[in-house]
């Protein structure tokens, strides 16, 4: 689409071109004048002095219109200038004021964080890590705002053939910023697989699982928008085209709703240590992993502690990942939340954060 600078300049161009055509004329045709002549020769060949006087005449009113042709093309070369200017500064205001709501959001979801403990910026993506104490628990947070979406990923352990790895060694095997865990598994033969429906690079590791026992699918599309959700049938997930995602219990908001959570999810474990994920309107993304010491349901987060806390915040849709040992966060080569394991549990799926 053309802009309203380009079109100014495509105007004047239009408008200069008969001037500068006539200028290139005239340098290049500079016919030979002998004004010198005698009277002798006035007498005798009258034809030549009167051609002579036209084309002085003529190349006089060239002279003037050249002279009028430059005086138009300063002006005009002027007003080409201050109108660009002019034009270039509206960009400029029109980007600063539509950038001014987006600011005023950010900071306001932000003051609610608290001051970043690290950060982590460029080109393609900015991470900010916060360190949260709500009181009943202890809890790491990630803001992280996709300027491409090819800065999130999920990794998948051993092609989904039965392999795991730890976060740690996920993003150390891709060269990652940041990670943490991503969907449940199911242990089987001394192996460990994605549960239910899991998506790696826009195609269906296993094909596609109804939604049963409350489970949740949870992803990124090609736009870098979080999707989620219950999905009954392929077309219905297909219609949000996944580029990767993974699969647990439960969803946690929904368009700034809380979802009710089933009975046996508040009640096994009732506290635990849990990782989340969620979006803001901005489409910016909040993890947050609360830590625990085991997996008895004595220590850590319940769910509806950690739903409260995502909906206090402002986000609008969020969904529970695996918990318990499988809770890790990874950031800048370190792991920030303590195990509950005493080690990473390897997993066969994370979401991992790119510089």
């Amino acid at each position: 689409m053309m802009t309203p600078v380009k079109r100014i300049n495509r105007f004047f161009m239009l408008l200069t071109a008969p001037f500068f055509g006539l200028l290139l004329c005239l340098w290049w045709y500079q016919p030979p004048l002998d004004l010198n002549l005698g009277v002798g020769q006035f007498a005798a060949e009258p034809g030549p002095v009167k051609e002579t006087a036209e084309l002085q005449s003529a190349l006089t009113t060239a002279q003037a219109a050249a002279s009028y042709t430059i005086h138009s093309i300063s002006a005009s070369a002027k007003l080409y200038n201050q109108t660009t200017n002019a034009m270039n500064a509206l960009v400029q205001m029109a980007k600063t004021q539509a950038a001014r709501p987006e600011l005023i959001y950010n900071r306001r979801i932000s003051s609610r964080l608290g001051i970043p403990a690290d950060v982590a910026r460029s080109d393609r993506i900015t991470i900010e890590l916060y360190r949260l104490n709500p009181g009943n628990y202890t809890a790491y947070a990630m803001k992280i705002k996709l300027k491409d979406p090819a800065a999130m990923k999920m990794s998948l352990a051993g092609d989904g053939k039965g392999g795991a790895e730890t976060t740690l060694q996920a993003a150390n095997r891709y060269g990652a910023t940041a990670g943490i865990n991503a969907g449940g598994f199911a242990d089987r033969d001394g192996k460990r697989y994605p549960l239910s429906t899991t998506v790696i690079g826009g195609e269906y590791l296993y094909g596609f699982e109804s939604t049963y026992k409350d489970l949740s699918f949870v992803g990124l599309n090609a736009s870098g928008q979080l999707i989620g959700g219950k999905f009954y049938s392929r077309t219905q997930l297909d219609q949000l085209q996944p580029v990767f995602g993974a699969t647990f219990v439960p969803v946690l908001l929904k368009n700034s709703v809380k979802v009710p959570i089933p009975t046996k999810w508040q009640l096994s474990p009732k506290r635990a240590p849990r990782t989340v994920i969620g979006k803001y309107k901005d489409d910016q993304l909040l993890v947050m992993v609360a830590d625990g010491y085991n997996e008895n349901g004595n220590s850590g987060a319940t769910l509806e502690e950690l739903q409260n806390k995502l909906w206090s915040m402002g986000v609008i849709d969020a969904y529970n990942l695996d918990g318990g040992g499988s809770s890790s966060l990874i950031f800048n080569g370190r792991v920030i939340n303590r195990p509950s394991d005493g080690n990473l549990r390897k997993v066969p799926t994370n979401f991992l954060f790119f510089k």
